[in-house]
């Protein structure tokens, strides 16, 4: 390779004077004489043979001159992230908050970065060089037909919202078929990995080693499954109504009732509903509030891993650890994953289809775009706003395709979109027949927030779009909203530390895509509000953005990015400290930003939420303990009823925590007179305030005794009408 710098080389950096000084002019050297070269026998190419090994674009531009890294400390990059974390400290809720002071000081912070960037102190870790390889596109015929014969055929059977054990059967088939139809084999059989596991079997010497890597994994899974598991019985400690529609949905589909789509409430996909019943299958948890949480959970701890995993694709095990733990301890997704509801189903599918996609692109690896169109697919059966993960991907093509990282690729890679696409539509067959059948209660719910369906746009689209897209993206730093159920109202997405380095991660972003124009760059960037549309595309309802459950999916990238920059930041350190004493300060950094973020998530989880949600939320599981009390000792649950009242509890979640899940215990006092025919003891719970029916209820029964429960939450007592039998 010939290292020796052109013209062009020398005039770019005089007019980038930034960069450094320009490279001093070599002096001419003679040239050998004609004869000698002459003799000299040519150059002959040598072949290359696929598959091609692909180095990432360099991080210096031609021409540019890379100062030798001295021992001088790193002040640049520490006195731009102190300023960053200040800045973010001033916008947090409290009476010195100040959006004008924060903005001002973040400004400062992105032009110390960007100069500790150009003095090669704080740069985001290279993206590691991969294998790209040229497919021969072969593929399974047989296997191929017998997948769309069995597409035919689940797509025809899938009618009426039901799965049954032959549509099903049909389904599963066609995904099978078709994956192994277009699965590219690797060079052994699978005899051979079948042969070599029962030679490692029956091998009678085991070596079990364990690294300080690995150890420190471990360690990391038992932190975050701490702050995912911790007093997840109490915190949230209260359902709401949403709460009331799935266990009654799952009620239903464990009595038989196997639909595709669940109508109720304006219609849900359905993979909640089958993990839950699962869930109560496997622990014995019941038809509870416990049951949904522990299925949500789950699958916000199984988002984990990919995150891990996408971190080590696009740069290394530090960064992609960091951004695991980040968002293993952060308040966001752990509060969207307690609270019970489907919001972390929308990140556990984004995070594998993510990682593969990126992973494909990367590699040009026909089998990960395979794996991607699955979780694809699958993940539209989960939560409503995975349908723009779709346009997400499409971006992610077309942004790799604009860029030089896939000349000589791009022809296949259209092929390998193709097949995404049909992978993804076969395991979409059950939801997709049922939206060609029902095709305005599959869209109704998107559409009542986007269009008018429900209510009339409050102006005109176009500025509530922008203004929506303004409070998404910056709900990490000011504003995450007013639905208290999945956040702490009116305060930012992320905690300081986070907050921090998300906002150091997109400066150094936005720095190498323009110094290298690499396609994954403005990806990480342009994903995050592609990610956050569900939310922004609330025209209708804009007070409903942002908000933390429709924004979910960005977080597999916003975490990914505050690793990405915590990385770079230690690196800056490991560069410029002398190596005596660089891991002990790397420890350490790392040890104090990591506990001062996991307090405050802390804090921000077990404190804040739990005390504003027990606020904000009826107390339907101390009445259905009244209830549940009362049948077991001096009536029965057919003799207990909630007298409805405006805006008061749930009656639905009264008989689910009674243990009463069919059973709604709601009375109207226009009926009070219905319960007199009732044989036994007689129980009324009635709201401290509704005096009327507590009037009446006396005129209609005299004899009764009236007791006032006292809540554990102040505001929320209620009364106790009992008429005992003779």
């Amino acid at each position: 390779m010939n290292d020796e710098l052109t013209v062009l080389d020398y005039f770019k950096a005089l007019l980038t004077p930034w960069r450094g000084a320009p490279p001093p002019i070599p002096p001419m050297e003679m040239n050998e004489p004609a004869e000698k070269a002459a003799a000299q026998p040519p150059e002959v190419p040598v072949p290359v043979e696929e598959p091609v090994f692909a180095k990432e674009e360099p991080s210096t531009l031609p021409g540019e001159i890379v100062e030798e890294q001295s021992k001088v400390f790193p002040w640049r990059s520490v006195i731009a992230l102190g300023l960053a974390l200040a800045a973010q400290i001033s916008l947090e809720p409290g009476p010195d908050r100040s959006w004008g002071l924060g903005v001002i000081v973040y400004a400062i912070s992105a032009a110390l970065l960007v100069w500790a960037n150009l003095k090669g102190e704080w740069s985001l870790p290279e993206y590691p060089a991969v294998i790209k390889q040229i497919d021969q596109m072969q593929v399974r015929w047989l296997y191929l037909s017998l997948g769309g014969v069995s597409s035919l055929l689940a797509f025809i059977t899938m009618g009426g919202n039901q799965f049954t054990l032959i549509n099903t059967l049909l389904w599963i088939s066609a995904i099978i078929f078709t994956i192994f139809g277009f699965w590219k084999p690797s060079g052994e059989s699978i005899k051979s990995h079948w042969l070599s596991l029962v030679g490692r079997s029956s091998d009678q010497t085991w070596n079990l080693s364990i690294s300080s890597w690995s150890i420190l994994l471990l360690f990391s899974a038992a932190v975050i499954t701490f702050f995912r598991f911790y007093q997840y019985s109490t915190v949230p400690p209260e359902m709401v109504s949403d709460h009331a529609e799935k266990l009654i949905d799952i009620w239903e589909l464990m009595e038989g009732e196997l639909r595709i789509f669940f109508p109720r409430n304006t219609g849900r996909e359905g993979f909640q509903m089958y993990l839950t019943a699962l869930v109560i299958n496997l622990f014995g948890t019941g038809i509870s509030f416990n049951s949904l949480k522990i299925g949500t959970i789950l699958a916000g701890l199984a988002t984990l891993p990919f995150i891990y995993l996408l971190g080590i694709e696009i740069a290394n095990k530090r960064a992609a650890l960091f951004a695991m733990i980040f968002a293993g301890i952060a308040y966001w997704p752990n509060v969207i994953s307690r609270v019970g509801l489907r919001f972390s189903i929308y990140p556990l599918f984004v995070a594998p289809t993510l990682y593969f996609l990126i992973r494909g692109l990367r590699r040009s690896n026909r089998n990960d775009f395979i794996l991607a169109g699955l979780f694809l697919g699958f993940g539209l059966h989960g939560y409503t706003p995975f349908r723009i993960v779709p346009f997400v991907i499409l971006a992610a093509f077309g942004l790799y395709l604009l860029h030089s990282q896939s000349r000589e690729y791009r022809k296949q890679t259209i092929i390998f979109f193709l097949i995404l696409v049909v992978i993804s539509v076969i395991v979409f067959i059950p939801l997709l027949r049922f939206w060609i059948e029902n095709p305005e209660m599959f869209s109704y719910r998107a559409f009542t927030r986007l269009g008018n369906i429900e209510s009339p746009l409050p102006g005109p689209a176009g500025a509530i779009f922008f203004r929506n897209l303004w409070n998404a993206m910056t709900m990490y730093f000011w504003s995450n909203g007013e639905i208290w159920p999945v956040s702490i109202p009116h305060r930012p997405a992320l905690d300081v530390v986070s907050a921090a380095l998300f906002f150091t991660g997109l400066v150094l972003l936005v720095v190498r895509y323009i110094r290298n124009r690499n396609w994954l760059d403005i990806f990480l960037l342009l994903s995050v509000p592609l990610l956050m549309l569900p939310s922004i595309l609330s025209l209708a309802f804009p007070s409903e953005n942002p908000t933390l459950n429709r924004t979910a999916g960005a977080l597999i990238p916003v975490f990914i990015v505050i690793g990405l920059s915590f990385d770079g930041f230690i690196a800056s350190i490991e560069k410029r400290v002398p190596r005596l004493i660089t891991r002990s300060v790397v420890w350490i950094a790392g040890i104090i930003f990591l506990f001062w973020a996991g307090f405050q998530n802390f804090d921000l989880v077990f404190n804040q939420y739990e005390r504003n949600y027990s606020q904000s939320a009826w107390n339907t599981s101390e009445i259905g303990e009244t209830i549940r009390d009362f049948s077991q000792t001096i009536g029965n649950q057919e003799n207990a009823f909630v007298v409805a009242f405006p805006h008061w509890v749930d009656t639905r979640l009264v008989g689910i925590n009674a243990g009463f899940p069919t059973r709604d215990f709601a009375i109207w006092p226009e009926d009070f007179d219905k319960t007199r025919n009732a044989a036994g003891s007689k129980l009324f719970i009635v709201k401290i305030d509704d005096m009327e029916s507590l009037v009446k209820l006396q005129d209609l029964y005299p004899e009764g005794i009236v007791q006032r429960f006292t809540s554990a939450d102040s505001n929320k007592d209620f009364f106790q009408y009992f008429v005992l039998s003779d």
